[in-house]
């Protein structure tokens, strides 16, 4: 069974932003929790060690691509709990990735997670990617089953790709 996408591809005079958005059902402080502390962030991406402020830099261990070589990214931006933004240095190009956390309510937080790309050539290999993580991050955070890769890829690429125009 497959997912639906809900990613959003928008032109940017730089190229394309991949924008996905997740409701989680914590509050806003506990939120940043799982998107900065290594105990939590390795329950759904990958546990990291290094200098996690401002002008810093990390080293991800991937928890789902253990095969691959550690990710390491620059700390752009640590402005708790409302933006987190790095530059990923591990990819040949690599990746600029901004999070924006807002209060939805009294118990409830809101996540915007922004892929900057220069082009939509990969879109359709990332976006479903993308999905799959901040589904793993809902699963965690509510404790429920985690999904499948394959429920994603490639079933979810063409929706990525039709939004080029």
């Amino acid at each position: 069974m497959s997912i639906e996408a809900t990613g959003r591809v928008v032109k940017t005079a730089r190229g394309v932003d991949l924008v996905l958005v997740r409701s989680l059902a914590l509050p806003i402080e506990e939120a940043w929790s799982y998107l900065t502390v290594s105990d939590r962030t390795a329950e759904w991406f990958g546990a990291w060690d290094g200098d996690g402020r401002t002008g810093g830099s990390v080293r991800i261990r991937m928890a789902f691509e253990e095969d691959g070589p550690p990710v390491r990214a620059k700390i752009i931006a640590c402005e708790a709990p409302h933006h987190l933004e790095l530059h990923t240095t591990t990819n040949d190009d690599g990746w600029e990735l901004e999070l924006f956390l807002e209060e939805d309510g009294e118990d409830d937080s809101l996540l915007r997670f922004v892929h900057h790309l220069d082009s939509g050539d990969a879109v359709g290999d990332i976006g479903p990617g993308w999905e799959y993580y901040l589904d793993l991050l809902i699963a965690a955070t509510e404790g429920t089953e985690q999904p499948s890769f394959d429920q994603y890829y490639p079933s979810m690429s063409e929706a990525f790709l039709s939004q080029l125009g």
